[in-house]
């Protein structure tokens, strides 16, 4: 943090910004937006895009920018941030094509959708920051290698809890402790939570009944440490997670003692959450050493006898931190957290209710669906359903509650590119005897 807010100083002074265009004009995104435009030196938010243009136009107003135009094309766009007007617009393939933005910034939470952006920015060179947990764990690995070969970074974002717990991950290496544990800090998790049930929460704090449901009902968090997982090479002790429920307000220093010793020591360690610790909503690292004189002084400075040590952040404060993302990837190449290859963990679909063949599966947070975790190589081996890809989806037979889905049990909706990628990316990765499937010249 303390190089990037030197050098975004220095582009400031120079008259040269990091020029991001922003998909996306939710909550998130509103954020996001006000953090640049007041409190960023060095970044320029030039557009946005928004399939609603008032929302876009909202957006701006909100940070006391009024000089908006609607640009309709590339030039148009171009033409304005070299008059250093802000811009909106209804199409986001013009913030892909412009060849004065740096960084293409994905605020949207969807799939389908995203998938299309992202893989045009790809294509047109610009760096892809992602504050979409959704679009990263289902297909991150695949849109990793895209952007590797076209020279460019991919990363998910800080502020968000991957992005600190990867932070975190990162410090708790450079000190010589090797990291077993990544764990994530949540304050409730009810997996038959639906929008109907968090419709109050949601309008208190001016969100979205569904992205609500999707933090409360487990899908997110599932989301979130796959990301984790993919980053770091770790897996899940087993589907779903652990996810401790301890007495509210319990220290989070004493998870030292949750999970079981040996599926932390042997292999490559594990991600999990808990509920009901302190202080919540924050991080924790689990890490062990071998070194005597190491765990001496770690016993020392009160971090406990081992084998295990707790490492944690209090808080994770998300769109305030996404600027120093974007600067990571712009000046420096560095991801905050982007997968390491093959994929690790992934998040399938389970059953929120009995479910009927001829039934089309809602989205994200809704009634039909919710996430878990499970290692990728059961999941590709077992043939189970990403719940990234649920969304429209026809049931072929009966599916009772908690039952997890598999591609026998659904029909896919035709021409998806999410579903060509991931195809792409089991073959990939899992299947590389198997013919590449066709060009994606069309996301092209």
């Amino acid at each position: 943090m303390f190089i990037v807010d030197r050098e975004l100083e220095r582009l400031q002074r120079a008259g040269t910004p990091i020029r991001v265009g922003m998909v996306g004009a939710g909550f998130m995104a509103r954020g996001i937006a006000r953090q640049m435009l007041q409190y960023t030196k060095g970044i320029e938010l030039a557009a946005i895009s928004n399939r609603r243009l008032e929302f876009a136009q909202n957006v701006y107003a909100e940070s006391g920018e009024n000089n908006v135009a609607h640009v309709r094309s590339a030039d148009q766009l171009d033409d304005c941030i070299a008059r250093g007007q802000r811009a909106i617009t209804d199409d986001p393939m013009i913030l892909c094509e412009s060849r004065r933005i740096d960084v293409i910034l994905e605020v949207t939470g969807t799939i389908e959708f995203a998938a299309h952006v992202v893989m045009r920015a790809i294509a047109r060179r610009k760096h892809v920051v992602m504050m979409n947990a959704e679009l990263d764990s289902t297909l991150g690995p695949i849109l990793k290698r895209h952007a590797d070969r076209a020279g460019v970074v991919i990363t998910n974002t800080e502020g968000d809890q991957p992005g600190v717990i990867m932070n975190l991950y990162r410090w708790v290496k450079g000190l010589g402790i090797k990291p077993v544990l990544c764990g994530n800090i949540k304050g409730l998790h009810d997996p038959y939570r639906n929008p109907t049930t968090q419709e109050g929460f949601a309008k208190k704090w001016g969100m979205k009944a569904p992205m609500v449901t999707s933090f409360a009902d487990g899908t997110k968090i599932s989301f979130e440490n796959a990301i984790v997982a993919n980053a770091t090479g770790m897996r899940v002790a087993r589907r779903g997670m652990y996810g401790p429920v301890v007495e509210p307000g319990t220290p989070i220093q004493e998870a030292v003692n949750w999970y079981p010793l040996d599926e932390l020591l042997d292999g490559p360690g594990i991600v999990d959450y808990c509920v009901g610790a302190m202080p919540n909503p924050g991080v924790f690292v689990l890490g062990t050493t071998t070194d005597a004189f190491d765990a001496h002084y770690l016993s020392l400075y009160k971090m406990g006898p081992g084998p295990l040590y707790c490492f944690y952040w209090p808080y994770h404060l998300c769109h305030f931190e996404v600027p120093f993302t974007v600067a990571r990837a712009a000046i420096f190449r560095d991801p905050t957290i982007t997968p390491l290859g093959t994929p690790c963990v992934d998040v399938v679909a389970a059953a929120k209710r009995d479910l009927k063949p001829g039934e089309i599966i809602d989205g994200l947070g809704h009634y039909m669906t919710y996430g878990l975790c499970e290692n990728a190589q059961t999941v590709h081996a077992q043939r189970l359903l990403p719940i990234g890809l649920a969304e429209n989806c026809r049931i072929k037979r009966d599916i009772k509650r908690d039952e997890v889905l598999t591609y026998d049990d659904i029909e896919l909706p035709a021409g998806r590119l999410c579903d060509e990628l991931r195809r792409e990316q089991d073959e990939h990765f899992f299947d590389r005897s198997a013919a590449l499937p066709r060009q994606l010249s069309e996301a092209l």
